[in-house]
């Protein structure tokens, strides 16, 4: 349903071209969506998959369109092999760069390998492809150390000496690879570190609350609040980065800089998940609440069971780890000044429009 060479073709044109790595994720594919509807952009999807397989929803008949018409294209591309890559972003201006290891599996090998490695060898390819602008998608993650809470936190609050997971360990250190590329080979750079996102896609958040019936558990004592984010507001973030990168201005301003990306509206988190089991439409939601020390001792138990008998089939727990129920049970909530400030975002979708 396209080529590279389609995209050369269309190159000559005079319209531009970015890439989306991990275009086929669930941020990514609202991010493509967007890109093609503004009408500035040509787009190459890449990802894993050797062909592209659409789905159902607006998003995807978006790509549709512009793949059947030669605005996209798509590339499969491993992030950890720098040649498919350097293929990949030939004749691209701007990459976004949004691929990354699942965060649910706690696996120190495979998120160094693509979380890391992987984003060195974007970083690489883009200088020799000679890329002007990279917008990275880091997470709020870098800056959680799994046993402090984080109250309206901005982007003065340094990495922790510890990460709770190997998702945040990594994401952290690709983030200072995507800064410190910085300046260099006419490359400008910028990070996006969105928060708990949801949306039309969503494969965690959405699909945990709807195997949860009309069961709402809350786990210690229910008062810790997060900052979700709606998909369409990540997407934002990054378009806004991008612009502002593209000035001579917010290039100096902006350049080699990470910022927070939410709904700026920091809300109990119990609450705001027990709304969004309603819209699933689960009415008269029966609640149940864990102490904290009860489901920390479960998530431990859980944890020694899977090394203990992953070798005989276990699946990999995603929910209950203690990881997980460090994220669930403290505060966490973030300031976006600075990106309203030096990249004029502005949420677009609230959460109750949401």
């Amino acid at each position: 349903m396209g080529s590279l060479r389609d995209g050369k073709t269309n190159s000559s044109s005079g319209r531009r071209w970015c890439a989306v790595t991990g275009g086929r994720g669930f941020m990514a594919r609202h991010l493509v969506a967007a890109l093609l509807r503004s009408g500035e952009w040509l787009v190459r999807v890449t990802d894993l998959a050797p062909d592209v397989v659409l789905g159902l929803g607006d998003t995807e008949d978006v790509l549709d369109d512009a793949l059947r018409d030669g605005r996209a294209v798509y590339a499969s591309a491993d992030v950890c092999n720098l040649d498919q890559l350097i293929q990949a972003f030939e004749g691209v201006e701007v990459v976004f760069h949004t691929a990354a290891a699942d965060p649910s599996k706690n696996d120190q090998q495979l998120h160094y390998k693509v979380n890391v490695e992987g984003t060195k060898n974007v970083v690489d390819a883009c200088m020799i492809c000679k890329v002007k602008r990279l917008i990275h998608t880091s997470s709020i993650a870098v800056v959680f150390d799994g046993v402090n809470g984080l109250l309206d936190a901005n982007e003065s609050l340094p990495y922790p000496d510890k990460f709770p997971d190997a998702y945040g360990q990594t994401k952290a250190e690709a983030e200072k690879i995507v800064m410190k590329a910085n300046g260099i080979s006419g490359l400008l750079t910028c990070c996006i570190r969105p928060g708990s996102i949801f949306g039309p896609g969503d494969i965690v958040i959405l699909p945990t609350l709807d195997q949860c019936g009309k069961t709402h558990f809350v786990f210690g004592d229910g008062k810790n609040c997060d900052d979700f984010v709606y998909v369409e507001n990540v997407v934002h973030g990054h378009i806004c980065a991008e612009k502002t990168l593209s000035t001579m201005e917010g290039a100096k301003t902006s350049g080699g800089k990470a910022y927070f990306i939410t709904n700026t509206e920091p809300m109990n988190m119990w609450d705001f998940l027990y709304l969004l089991q309603e819209e699933l439409g689960y009415k008269r939601l029966f609640k149940i609440r864990i102490p904290l020390i009860v489901i920390q001792a479960v998530s431990y138990l859980v944890e020694w069971g899977y090394k203990v008998l992953h070798h005989y089939g276990m699946c990999q727990p995603q929910v209950l780890t203690p990881a997980r129920i460090k994220y669930l049970t403290v505060h966490r909530t973030f300031s976006c000044n600075k990106a309203a400030e030096e990249l004029g975002y502005k949420p677009i979708v609230t959460l109750m429009v949401s």
